[in-house]
């Protein structure tokens, strides 16, 4: 689909000299090798105002990455999971207190880990159900297996899990199998980024009836006319899909060690649909979702939620209203959590001057795993979408970066 300027910037209040400092400093990474190639748009007023791209899709067949190129935008995938399960709870499938066994049976008589090694662990039972509620808000007690902080963390690399989903299961077998192991905590004490939105998936499907993919596509994308986002890339569009790259120890980018097997990969439809992070998707397509959480879930006629559930979901949900750095375990991205709170699918900014960054109260967001990341901002009425394919994301402050570069150019 077509991706273009619509308003000039000075009209969205920006000054066009101070937007192109993001060109300017972005393109550094690439001739630097750090960063491929890259895409940034900034949108105000619902009118995209600035749009760019530099470097490559493929550095070895020197492709340039164009407006239309296709990206893995991993845990950005989690943000539309998180929209899917909203609307069923707005149908009346759930409350968010209900018990996730009641639509996985196996999450029924969790246990928490007490002590001992990944091969001899101690567990006692879980003080508490884990709920709808808790996976929305990374407070389920689930981990992921690239954590490598606790025995858990463990437990799930011996089970498969460490770079994404086990081959031989689907969504439902691969939730059997997180609720065996233990959880790190009994669920709403804490703050772990985990698996729990792909569980969330899978309650999807549940109470839909209808797998993921059909429902995202059915209910979310072609409503919206996200039309270049699936789970699978169609092989017409091999072209526009990007490479994956990895940082090497001194920060260079360098392709995936397995990008054969992954470029194979992304024409064929998993076995396990992954609502954490199995999603591929365009700039086009992800700023038509932007926009519909910015107008508070519509679209050009089209309403996905209604404004007060966005509302909701963009508020911080933590425990007696804690950031990240105080309920959060370990590190999970290149960004400070100081400030910032958590919401339903969404981090949210509670108080700028705690996070360090200029940003207003109430912005919420997230980003990938190949370092991609977007962010709306009710107050500023602005979007923000930048889409790259390096991992980890952690490797280089690209999101503080972009934050400083956004609004330094706002003058209004």
């Amino acid at each position: 689909m077509a991706l273009e300027i619509e308003v000039d910037p000075a009209e969205a209040g920006f000054d066009a000299t101070r937007l192109n400092r993001i060109d300017q400093h972005f393109a550094k990474y690439v001739e630097a090798g750090k960063l491929p190639g890259w895409l940034a748009l900034v949108s105000r007023q619902g009118k995209i105002a600035h749009l760019s791209t530099h470097g490559m899709r493929d550095v070895a067949a020197g492709a340039p990455v164009r407006t239309d190129t296709l990206f893995r935008i991993y845990s950005m995938t989690k943000p539309v999971t998180s929209v899917a399960i909203m609307m069923l709870h707005e149908e009346g499938a759930f409350e968010l207190t209900d018990p996730v066994s009641d639509f996985i049976p196996s999450f029924a008589d969790l246990r928490v880990y007490s002590g001992g090694t990944a091969r001899a662990p101690q567990t006692r039972p879980a003080g508490e159900d884990m709920r709808i509620w808790h996976l929305l808000t990374h407070t389920a007690g689930l981990t992921y297996a690239f954590h490598y902080l606790n025995p858990v963390d463990e437990l799930y690399r011996r089970a498969g899990f460490e770079y994404g989903m086990a081959d031989d299961l689907d969504l439902a077998g691969c939730c059997d199998e997180w609720a065996s192991m233990p959880l790190l905590f009994d669920p709403g004490t804490a703050w772990n980024y985990s698996v729990a939105t792909d569980v969330l998936g899978r309650i999807v499907e549940v109470a839909s009836g209808q797998t993921l993919d059909e429902f995202f596509r059915t209910r979310i994308f072609e409503p919206l006319g996200m039309t270049d986002t699936g789970f699978a890339v169609d092989r017409a569009d091999a072209d526009r899909l990007a490479t994956l790259y990895v940082a090497d120890p001194q920060g260079k980018a360098r392709p995936h060690p397995k990008q054969a097997e992954l470029g194979a990969a992304a024409f064929e439809l998993p076995k396990a649909l992954s609502g954490g992070g199995g999603l591929f998707s365009s700039a086009h397509d992800y700023h038509r979702f932007t926009q519909m959480l910015l107008r508070e879930g519509e679209l050009d006629g089209v309403r996905l939620l209604g404004s007060r559930t966005v509302q909701y979901m963009t508020r911080n949900h933590l425990p007696g209203g804690a950031d990240l750095e105080t309920l959060a375990l370990g590190a999970f991205s290149e960004v400070a959590n100081a400030g910032k709170g958590f919401g339903l699918g969404f981090a949210v900014i509670d108080d700028p001057m705690a996070a360090k960054v200029i940003s207003s109260p109430g912005e919420f967001s997230w980003g990938g795993l190949a370092s991609t990341a977007f962010w709306v901002d009710p107050a500023e009425d602005l979007t923000v979408l930048f889409l790259t394919q390096l991992m980890p994301s952690s490797t280089h402050p690209i999101r503080s970066q972009l934050h400083q570069l956004v609004y330094q150019a706002l003058v209004d």
